[in-house]
């Protein structure tokens, strides 16, 4: 199933969604601008490499300058192709605005950011000597889609599933699509596991481990208007209070 769009109206300006897109286009375009070669270099110095952390003896003897762990919010910039990069941003803009209206948006960046950061110690956790970049900002962006599963579960998304090479268009709950969405990365995740040789391709367990980070940390990054606890009860209430000055 391919989402399409919502059809859940947003009430404010999605400021942080739009910049992030930016970012990533401005990037994007420096990156295909590149020579191959150099842009190969770039995923490697910049994309997340789980044995540049978990193995430092040999991330020294490969070459690798300090800074691993900054790669854990550069790789969140990069996309290896059109279909990547498009994909990505596709689904960020049609989920993205009605999670920030929620979260208000220096919250929604922040919140953002460390459903990424999530994402990328969940893929370290399971393939810890992975020795191939990861780039990309899924991690991140299924974070805000396990937050849009429970904010928003009744609400419509319009979806196109090609059936023998015709298109049919549904709208489904998000719900659905979402919980069809998050299982089929813990069955494709599982059955990376059991595939020998180097972890490539699409990192199916960031994005589950995004998507439960979403899922679990959303509610303590909602305005109050919204959300669930006042600040006294979470240890970062009085930051979050002024966050929501500096969103007015």
């Amino acid at each position: 199933m391919i989402p399409l769009q919502d059809v859940l109206p947003r009430r404010t300006v999605p400021l942080a969604t739009w910049g992030i897109i930016v970012v990533n286009a401005v990037v994007f375009l420096l990156e295909v601008s590149l020579p191959p070669p150099t842009r190969e270099v770039l995923f490697h110095y910049l994309g997340l490499i789980p044995a540049r952390i978990t193995h430092p003896g040999w991330a020294a003897a490969h070459g690798f300058p300090p800074g691993a762990y900054l790669t854990f919010l550069t790789h969140l910039f990069l996309h290896g192709g059109w279909v990547h990069f498009l994909g990505n941003m596709w689904t960020l803009w049609i989920f993205g605005d009605n999670v920030e209206d929620r979260l208000g948006h220096l919250r929604f960046l922040i919140f953002y950011l460390l459903c990424g950061v999530a994402a990328a110690l969940t893929h370290i956790f399971m393939h810890p000597d992975s020795t191939v970049p990861t780039i990309g900002a899924s991690g991140a962006i299924s974070g805000v889609l396990g937050a849009y599963f429970v904010m928003f579960p009744l609400a419509r998304v319009i979806v196109l599933v090609p059936i023998f090479f015709f298109p049919f268009f549904l709208e489904v709950p998000a719900l659905l699509y979402l919980g069809y969405w998050y299982l089929l990365q813990v069955f494709s995740g599982t059955l990376s596991l059991a595939l020998p040789g180097e972890i490539g391709g699409v990192a199916w367990w960031a994005h589950a481990g995004g998507f439960l980070t979403g899922v679990l940390t959303h509610r303590l990054f909602c305005r109050r208007p919204h959300g669930y606890f006042k600040d006294e009860e979470v240890p970062w209430g009085p930051v979050l209070s002024y966050l929501d000055r500096l969103n007015r």
